[in-house]
């Protein structure tokens, strides 16, 4: 089996390779952006032809925090949009019969009844801040509906909660909260600083999944037989939902990291900074009725992120 796997750098694209390639089975295929640029028709649609995979796994996106969403929505509604559409399309036009498209949690709308079900797609109003990512996740998934319906193809779309794990983006202005979490507490300790402020009341709660179960996750839908994701799916209503199935409060969540990094001192709230969604929690049945569920509990999984943020030099940092 020859696999395509697009976004192969990345935190999830790379938690998929690495798994694949334990497998050993498949003949993989990776192009870098500079090898291939996404949002460019004619290369991908070049590459397709040249290539022929057998079946495609699309983590490619452009992604970031609150601050990036909002300083540049023309850049991740324009570029995330370009490249699901010409990889859909391109797979399409070269054979290709199956396909993974990897979206987001942020699809559903603001205010959706928690935890959120696929069917909350579309129900009402997105969260501004991210609006037009989530807008071109949606778009993938009613791309690869629209081609199932009308070519017959096997395209789905699995859609996680907030990922976290090895490979993941430790930038102070550009990451989420977990990462920017251990950032923080781990600089607090080493400095010996006797106080860390986190923003809002602490309340609101979060899911969290470890991008190796993502990974595993996604290979699971993948190779799920046609009856099978038929059968717990709808043609106009495919989509499935990845994730631990559990939240924690943000103030749980910096306890947590505070004593994973081995700080001793303050944690403080900044009641002036927003709180954000109170509860953002999937709602996994779906994917569970087909027989897969999570395995790496939060206070492992970060141990293991934090031994993985111990890795990276100066440099690294600089560009996470």
């Amino acid at each position: 089996m020859r696999i395509y796997v697009a976004g192969h750098r990345g935190m999830v694209g790379g938690a998929i390779l690495r798994q694949l390639q334990a497998r050993g089975e498949d003949e993989l295929i990776t192009r870098t952006s500079s090898e291939l640029d996404l949002t460019n028709q004619a290369a991908v649609q070049a590459f397709f032809e040249a290539e022929k995979p057998d079946q495609v796994i699309l983590a490619a996106a452009k992604v970031g925090g609150i601050v990036a969403n909002n300083s540049y929505p023309a850049q991740f509604i324009y570029e995330n949009l370009m490249m699901t559409s010409n990889v859909i399309h391109g797979a399409y036009l070269a054979g290709v019969q199956k396909l993974l498209q990897l979206g987001s949690s942020c699809i559903y709308p603001k205010m959706a009844d928690q935890p959120m079900a696929e069917a909350a797609l579309l129900t009402g109003t997105l969260e501004p801040t991210n609006e037009p990512y989530a807008i071109a996740k949606i778009a993938g998934i009613k791309l690869c509906e629209s081609y199932n319906r009308q070519y017959g193809t096997d395209y789905r779309s699995v859609m996680p909660t907030n990922l976290y794990g090895p490979g993941d983006n430790f930038h102070p202005e550009n990451s989420h909260v977990l990462p920017a979490l251990i950032r923080r507490f781990h600089q607090a300790a080493q400095s010996g600083a006797d106080e860390v402020v986190i923003w809002g009341s602490g309340k609101p709660r979060r899911e969290f999944l470890h991008v190796d179960d993502m990974a595993a996750a996604s290979l699971f839908v993948l190779d799920l037989e046609a009856e099978i994701y038929a059968a717990n799916t709808e043609p106009m209503l495919s989509h499935i939902n990845v994730g631990s199935g559990s939240d924690i409060s943000i103030r749980g969540l910096a306890e947590m990291v505070a004593r994973i990094t081995g700080f001793t001192g303050k944690i403080t709230q900044d009641a002036s900074k927003p709180d954000g969604t109170m509860r953002k929690l999937m709602d996994v049945s779906r994917l569970a009725q087909m027989g897969w569920t999570s395995s790496i509990a939060l206070e492992d999984g970060i141990k293991g992120t934090y031994d993985w943020f111990l890795t990276l030099d100066a440099d690294e940092l600089r560009q996470k």
